[in-house]
Order: structure tokens, then sequence, then C-alpha cells
């Protein structure tokens, strides 16, 4: 509305020129996407530091394994799974919250997209008790597992690529398919060394590049 006892100021009702309104449209689309990044950069950061620490443990809980030095397979074990846990968890809350605010399909399919973390998590573990329990034994055991959830893994980034069009998430989910597919050609403890220098470095990598495009858009 213009402002009678000032006919020079600018009128709040007037409708915006093309060139105001598509840069208003591109400002919110730069905030939407910002929104929808900064929590899968965080996903990347935490992945890559369980994955990394994780399969650096359990290359070390064998004597033929790390050169410098050799820890209990037992505590590398469940420090191993104490690590998964809390990134498929994380992984489970961020996925869930992005999309909130959004009314409708983002908000489902991120609701989906995050149970879906827990229940893929618990279906590989529980395939993988079930094959042991029928006389797996510990060495395909160890082969089993880090290729189980590096599948698990890839597999949810593809579909995040697919809901949220974020080609990073479908570059890195081609990396761990392929990662978890050769790792097991490589023998135990090895394809624990694979799994941290390909899947771990993967995900920091994917992390850096993402925080950096993140700071381009913000700075914009």
């Amino acid at each position: 509305m213009r402002d009678h006892e000032n006919p020079d100021a600018p009128d709040d009702d007037a409708p915006l020129d093309p060139a105001e309104m598509l840069a208003l449209a591109e400002r919110q689309q730069r905030a939407v996407g910002l929104s929808y990044a900064k929590p899968v950069a965080w996903m990347f950061l935490v992945w890559g530091v369980a994955w990394m620490a994780g399969f650096l443990l359990l290359w070390s809980g064998y004597a033929e394994g790390n050169p410098w030095f050799t820890i209990p397979i037992a505590v590398a074990g469940v420090a191993f799974g104490a690590l998964i846990v809390v990134s498929i968890v994380f992984s489970a809350i961020v996925g869930a919250r992005i999309g909130r605010g959004v009314r409708g399909a983002s908000d489902f399919s991120g609701a989906v997209y995050g149970i879906s973390w827990s229940l893929s998590g618990a279906a590989f573990a529980a395939l993988g008790i079930g094959l042991i329990q029928n006389g797996l034994s510990t060495e395909l055991a160890s082969l089993y597992f880090p290729s189980a959830y590096a599948l698990m893994a890839g597999i949810m980034y593809l579909a995040g690529a697919a809901l949220w069009q974020v080609r990073s998430q479908l570059v890195l989910g081609i990396l761990l398919l392929l990662i978890a597919s050769v790792a097991p050609f490589f023998g135990a403890p090895t394809n624990n060394l694979v799994m941290a220098v390909g899947g771990g470095g993967g995900f920091l990598i994917a992390a850096a590049w993402f925080w950096w495009q993140l700071r381009r858009q913000e700075n914009r």
C-alpha cells in the first residue's frame, strides 16, 4: 500500500517485475536447497568417520592385518557395531527431518527414508545372524557383514538421490555398491582395509565437497 504522506515511497502492493520475481524464486529455491543439503552433508561426515574408524579397527583385530598394532577382535567388533548403529540412528533421524515442514509427499518421503535406515540395518543383521546359526563360518561372516552394510548404505544413498535429486548421493551410492562387491575378493582382513579407505574415504571426500558447495551457495 502506498504511503499518501510520502508519495515517493514504494508501493508494497505493486506486483514485482519479472526480474524481481525470478530473483525471489531463485532465493527461495536456494534456501530450500540448503535446508536439504546441510543434513546430507552431516550424514556424509558421520558415516565417513564411523566407516573409516570402524573398518580400521576391524583390520587391526587380526595379526595379519595392521602391521603396527593389534587389538582384540572382540573389542574391534563391538566398537565397529556401535559406530554403525550410531550412524544408522543418525541417518534415520536426519532422513526423517529432511523435508519437515513441507507438507505432503516431501514430508512422507523423508519419514519413510529415515525409517528405512533402521529397518534395513536390522534386516541385514538378522540375515547375518541367521546364516551364522546355519553354519556360516567366522571367516565368511567377516566378509559378509562389511559388504552387507556397504550394500545397505549404497542402496539407501541411491534412494536418497532419487528422492531429492542429489547427484553426490548417486555417485556415493554407486561407489559403495562397487566396494561392497569387490572387497570380499581381497579376503579377510584386507577387505576391511578396502572398506576403510574406499568407503570411508569416499564419504569424507563427499562431505568435504558438499560443505564447499554449501559455503559457495551461502556466500551467494
